[in-house]
């Protein structure tokens, strides 16, 4: 029998065209995917590094019996007035296996020399430190790699300082060190204290946590500020605004406890104009994870008044403390670049995620300490 040979036959061009037009279509399905899975160990590895933080602060109370304050001002008073001293993430090196570290910070000194920042900082006391990055202390997440304000190393992590000012100041875990006994350490006459006499000032233990420690944050996280140098971004730039620090008109006074006044400035925050450019000073967020300043808790705390990846705002008419830098009744938001919410460490060492759409309550009530509220596990 004769056997007749079929010339071989090649694809055709529309046949090529439709495995290339299935290939992108497999990929364009698969590539969100992959992104997603990325993603989620990033934040699996945030949640864990919040998770030593928790751990290193019940390490310090069972050794100081007090959780760290927002500043620690052990250096002597300096001839020349404040100064930048050592923060909460400097008192936690030892709990955090950063002892060569925490031996390298001299006490003694301050941490950045007053009038001596991006302008000169060569001139810094401790720059071995602050110099010195350190992968705990920043979200898998975040995006921007550079520092704020090089050279000094960032921090994605922020210590609560409490719900709104307009209801109760230095209501959260991670607050300012003054109290009556020891304002004139910081140039205030004796028996005074920093903006005026508070009971929720100065350092305090676990006992003091009356709304629970598995119902008050103790840290969050937030994108770092905007970089020096940098176009400032507008309020309706997206995530990018997230970095920028807006100025707005508070709606009342401090330590008023009226939740109105709270949730009034709260909306005057969220309804920035999208037009609106940020402030000039918006690289402070998390610029240095050693330094510290009283009424600057913004740099390396944030506080529970504008709910999570909001924009932060601060109030041209803070009477006690005007400026964008924290002061009594601004609002410093916690933000991340995860998906619908931020990781929150609680008082108790547990990391759970908080969506952006919780309710403002909710939110306040997660910051505060000891005002009484009550909290279901299942409203946020």
């Amino acid at each position: 029998m004769k056997h007749v040979v079929r010339p071989s036959r090649g694809f055709t061009l529309i046949e090529l065209l439709v495995v290339i037009a299935i290939i992108a279509v497999l990929i364009a399905l698969l590539l969100p995917a992959v992104q997603s899975a990325r993603e989620a160990a990033r934040r699996a590895q945030c949640v864990n590094q919040l998770k030593q933080l928790g751990l290193a602060v019940h390490n310090y109370h069972s050794t100081n019996n007090v959780v760290p304050a927002s500043a620690q001002f052990l250096a002597p008073a300096l001839s020349y007035g404040w100064s930048w001293n050592a923060n909460w993430a400097v008192m936690l090196l030892p709990n955090l296996e950063q002892t060569p570290v925490y031996n390298a910070y001299n006490f003694s000194l301050d941490a950045i020399q007053s009038g001596q920042m991006s302008s000169d900082p060569g001139f810094a006391a401790n720059s071995t430190v602050l110099y010195n990055k350190l992968s705990v202390l920043l979200c898998p997440s975040e995006s921007m790699k550079a520092s704020p304000n090089q050279p000094y190393a960032p921090s994605n992590y922020v210590g609560n300082h409490g719900g709104p000012g307009e209801i109760r100041m230095w209501s959260g875990m991670i607050v300012e060190p003054f109290t009556k006994s020891n304002a004139s350490q910081i140039g205030n006459p004796p028996g005074t204290a920093w903006w005026g006499a508070d009971s929720n000032l100065g350092q305090f233990g676990f006992e003091s946590v009356t709304d629970g420690t598995s119902n008050t944050a103790l840290f969050s996280e937030k994108l770092l500020g905007n970089s020096t140098g940098a176009p400032l971004p507008y309020a309706g730039a997206g995530d990018l605004a997230k970095r920028g620090i807006y100025i707005i008109t508070a709606a009342g006074a401090f330590n008023s406890g009226n939740s109105a006044l709270a949730l009034q400035s709260m909306r005057n925050c969220q309804s920035v104009p999208s037009t609106t450019q940020a402030n000039g000073s918006s690289w402070v967020s998390g610029f240095s994870w050693v330094a510290g300043y009283p009424w600057h808790w913004m740099v390396q705390c944030y506080n529970h008044h504008n709910t999570p990846n909001k924009l932060s705002c601060m109030p041209s008419n803070d009477t006690a403390a005007p400026g964008t830098w924290g002061g009594s009744i601004g609002q410093s938001t916690a933000s991340s670049n995860h998906p619908g919410g931020v990781n929150i460490c609680f008082g108790d060492g547990s990391v759970k995620f908080v969506k952006d759409s919780v309710s403002p309550q909710i939110w306040w009530a997660l910051g505060s300490r000891n005002g009484g509220e009550v909290v279901s596990s299942d409203a946020y």
